[in-house]
């Protein structure tokens, strides 16, 4: 159906703005032995060294992208990247790890990564690489903790219903790079991060767990989210005695604002969910749709959000056809035991809401490919699809209550399946009016 085809293509608009070999191209230039920054310059002499490092889903095509902009200049360095996301580089290492969950091939590169820190010199210069799924990549652990137990304590925030504001907190309070760490080994004074946001807002303190951006949160405030979602008589042992030692101001807090030794880092914001919508419209417009933005820092339950969509669609039934879009990311509290992610789950929810409408299709997914523990991006609905599920004998409203949104539109159809997409700028909900 064209309807399906053009909400595809609109949402592949969106990501293909929010590719990192356009956005280093449009930021980062290198002439005359000058390396240009956003804003920054810096001088390159024969005894200098860039060195690459990055962290996150995007950080082997940010990487690969450096590469190019800066042929004929000494690089080094590393980036981490999750597994199944790698690209060939010429001279940066790259290693894959686990995401959302850290594991131990995450601990080693993080290791490595802070040696080469280490190592640099005066002259040198750090490009950080930085984008969404780096608070699982930069992965280490507080000292007298061990990796299964952090791991433990991701799962249990993952399951929470916790925001990602509230989920970094925590993070940053049991890493040593996270929370404007990351930049204190170097023997540098030149540092560019280069962003790409996956956090509402785009908060830099945030995305990632802000490694090289002054922390302004507390261990008392990681214990309040802890306590909030009453996950502190699940922590390990180990984990609430390095909290409770923060709390008591027994260990050394985060870097916080205006601390000096952060004041030569230069942190950039380079691609963004707004704009990855504003692609988005511009294709919808040229597909002759009347399109509007409702909004690109959209947060809550999944299903509240599709509730919101639909209705927001509805009302546009006069202007049809027409695309509304919004911008974000929904949570979802997991009550159930089965496969999905938030956008399968936002998706599968519009889906009950509009089985009787023939003339709305709701799509939701993720920019970077990735939609739960799953091998999709996210997932579409429309009346015609939840008719043939319910001729399958599907049961819509069983399958949201158990999270199991990847197991119904595996059956009735409805999956976006894109792979790796080496971007991250959140999601992307869509509803066509047709």
């Amino acid at each position: 159906m064209m309807r399906r085809e053009d909400a595809i293509a609109i949402f592949r608009a969106a990501v293909a703005a929010v590719q990192p070999a356009h956005l280093m191209h449009r930021h980062v230039h290198y002439r005359d032995g000058v390396l240009t920054v956003c804003d920054q310059s810096f001088t390159i002499t024969p005894d200098s060294t860039v060195w690459v490092l990055g962290a996150g889903k995007a950080s082997a095509s940010m990487a690969q992208a450096i590469e190019q902009v800066l042929s004929g200049v000494q690089i080094k360095g590393l980036v981490i990247t999750k597994y199944e996301h790698a690209l060939p580089l010429k001279h940066i290492q790259l290693k894959e790890a686990a995401h959302p969950v850290p594991d131990e091939n995450g601990v080693q590169a993080t290791t490595a990564m802070l040696a080469l820190l280490r190592n640099t010199r005066p002259d040198d210069i750090v490009l950080l690489l930085l984008s969404g799924g780096a608070s699982a990549l930069l992965a280490d652990y507080p000292a007298g903790a061990d990796l299964a137990q952090v791991q433990q304590v991701f799962s249990l925030l993952l399951k929470s219903g916790a925001d990602i504001y509230e989920m970094n907190i925590v993070r940053k309070h049991l890493s040593a790079v996270k929370g404007g760490q990351l930049p204190l080994p170097a023997n540098t004074k030149a540092w560019c991060s280069l962003i790409l946001s996956d956090v509402v807002g785009d908060d830099l303190s945030v995305i990632g767990s802000g490694p090289t951006v002054a922390d302004p949160s507390t261990f008392g405030d990681a214990m309040a989210i802890l306590d909030k979602y009453a996950l502190t008589s699940q922590l390990p042992p180990a984990i609430y005695a390095h909290l409770q030692q923060g709390c008591a101001g027994k260990l050394p807090e985060t870097p916080k604002p205006g601390h000096p030794d952060l004041a030569h880092v230069h942190n950039f914001l380079i691609g963004s969910n707004h704009i990855a919508l504003e692609a988005a419209k511009q294709h919808a417009e040229s597909l002759g749709y009347d399109t509007r933005i409702l909004s690109s820092t959209v947060t809550g339950e999944a299903e509240k959000l599709a509730e919101k969509l639909v209705n927001e669609a509805r009302s546009r039934e006069g202007k049809k056809p027409a695309c509304i879009l919004m911008g974000g990311e929904s949570t979802v509290t997991v009550k159930g035991d089965g496969l999905g992610g938030r956008n399968q789950q936002l998706a599968l929810a519009a889906g009950i809401l509009i089985k009787d409408i023939p003339d709305i299709l709701v799509l939701s997914a993720g920019t970077d490919g990735t939609d739960g523990p799953t091998d999709a991006a996210g997932a579409f609905s429309d009346k015609d699809m939840m008719q043939q599920a319910i001729e399958k004998g599907l049961d819509a409203a069983a399958y949201l209550k158990q999270n199991d949104a990847w197991h119904f539109f595996e059956k009735a159809g409805g999956l976006i399946k894109t792979g790796p997409t080496q971007t991250n700028v959140m999601d992307i909900m869509l509803a066509i009016i047709s």
